[in-house]
Order: C-alpha cells, then sequence, then structure tokens
C-alpha cells in the first residue's frame, strides 16, 4: 500500500478497524483490522467486490456506524470515542453527505436546498462561497427551481452544493452516480473533482463503476474486509485490472463480508 506524507493529518483515517455484525456461528466480519489513510485535499475512490466491505468502511469513516474495535479519526478527532450527540454534531458541522439518491425536500427551491445544512444550524450563509458553489456547479439558472422541475443530474449537483455549503472537513459521496444516466454521471463526477482541486475540498465515494473511480486521484482497493492495495493516478482501465485481481486472489472459502 503506497503510503502517505506523514507530515500532513490526514483528512481521515482507520487503525485496526473491525466490524462484526451477529454473534458466534452467524457473525459476519464486515471490517477485519483495517488501516487506511486518506489525504485531505484530495479525491479517493473506495472500490471492491460485492461484500467486500466498502460501503461498511465509509459509514464508520463518516461516523454513521459504530466500530467493534480500532480507531477512525475525522482530522485529530477520534470519533470512536464520541457519543451520540457528539456524533451528530460532528456531521453537521464538519461532514458533508451525497447519496445516490438526492434527498432533496421537494417543497423547496434548489436555494433553499442548498442552504438548509445552515439553516438548521442557525448560521447565515456565506453569501460569496454560495455564490461559488453555484457557479462551479452551473446552477445560477436554476435556484428558482423545485426538484420535480429539474433533471437528474441538476438534482445531485444541488446535493452535491448542500452538502459543500457548510465548508465541510470531508464529503462522503456513496454510489452518487448510480441514480443517473452515463452523461449526467459523468458532470457530476468532474463537479466532484473540481470541488477538490478548485474548491479545496476532499471527497471520499464509494463506487462500483471503474469509469466513475477513474475520475478520483487514488483508488484504495478493499476485499474481505480488508485493505487490497491503492491504484495512483486510475484510467478505466487500471481499476478493472486491480477489481480482476482481487477476484482472481479471493478464497472460495473466505467468511462472508457486508456492505
Amino acid at each position: 500500500m503506497t503510503q502517505l506524507d506523514t507530515t500532513t493529518v490526514p483528512a481521515a483515517r482507520a487503525r485496526q478497524l473491525t466490524k462484526v455484525y451477529g454473534e458466534g456461528a452467524a457473525a459476519v466480519h464486515a471490517l477485519a483490522g483495517v488501516d487506511v489513510d486518506f489525504a485531505a485535499g484530495a479525491f479517493t475512490a473506495i472500490m471492491g467486490p460485492s461484500g467486500s466491505g466498502k460501503s461498511t468502511l465509509m459509514h464508520l469513516l463518516a461516523g454513521l456506524d459504530s466500530a467493534t474495535s480500532g480507531t477512525v479519526h475525522l482530522g485529530e478527532t477520534e470519533l470512536t470515542r464520541l457519543g451520540d450527540d457528539a456524533l451528530t454534531l460532528l456531521r453537521r458541522e464538519r461532514i458533508g453527505f451525497v447519496f445516490q439518491s438526492f434527498n432533496l425536500l421537494p417543497m423547496f427551491t434548489a436555494e433553499q436546498n442548498i442552504t438548509l445544512p445552515l439553516e438548521l444550524a442557525g448560521a447565515a450563509p456565506d453569501r460569496a462561497w454560495f455564490d461559488t458553489l453555484v457557479d462551479t456547479l452551473a446552477l445560477r439558472e436554476r435556484l428558482t427551481h423545485r426538484p420535480g422541475e429539474l433533471s437528474g443530474g441538476q438534482q445531485q449537483r444541488v446535493a452535491i452544493a448542500r452538502a459543500l455549503i457548510a465548508r465541510p472537513e470531508v464529503v462522503f459521496a456513496d454510489e452518487p452516480t448510480g441514480n443517473l444516466d452515463s452523461r449526467s454521471g459523468a458532470e457530476v463526477l468532474s463537479f466532484l473533482r473540481r470541488s477538490v482541486r478548485e474548491l479545496g475540498r476532499t471527497v471520499i465515494m464509494v463506487t462500483h463503476d471503474p469509469a466513475a473511480a477513474a475520475y478520483a486521484d487514488r483508488v484504495v482497493l478493499i476485499a474481505d474486509g480488508r485493505i487490497a492495495g491503492t491504484i495512483e493516478d486510475p484510467t478505466p482501465e487500471s481499476v478493472l485490472a486491480g477489481l480482476d485481481a482481487l477476484r482472481t486472489l479471493e478464497s472460495p472459502v473466505a467468511p462472508a463480508v457486508a456492505g
């Protein structure tokens, strides 16, 4: 596995991270001692075969699920020591989310959906940052439209702007192009990459699509609940080759994992 620059604190990291669902003979080992760093200011994709543990890893990194053992850090904060209230506050203030389903409120305009996280936190929008997001995501002409008046790609771009509006340290994207056609998906991935390169954000994305992963700076491969390698400067071909190698190495008697 490629070593990261240790002079900079990673945006997120896991050490000896395990997650077990169930007990005894019915136990499912979703993660089995994961050690991984995610660099700040980078776009990283997490990939692996179905059931490899990639979604479980993202959920633990984002504080959406609790670990069985090991540690997760967001910057210098250890999530695995926080209670429910502290985790809720951390997710609100320091993490952004983009999901396969857009999760926009249908009665609100695009602008209202974007600023909703700030409204809930009782904070006023930074209009300069709002304008930067709107222009970067090409939403200026759609701000007064409601979700039902927007295409799928436009809705996902609104969701990205909403995820970025509070300037989170990390944006977690879970299959963000899963409900989009290829053209809209490519536009959304380009905007995610621009948010990293032009706006200085950190994006961690789970995807099953090698073409989507190729938009990232790095791909983290996971298999059987363990980190299986990384691909720097990925292309669709190099990602496919990496996934094929994982399938070749998979043991037919390996225990089932979730995620």
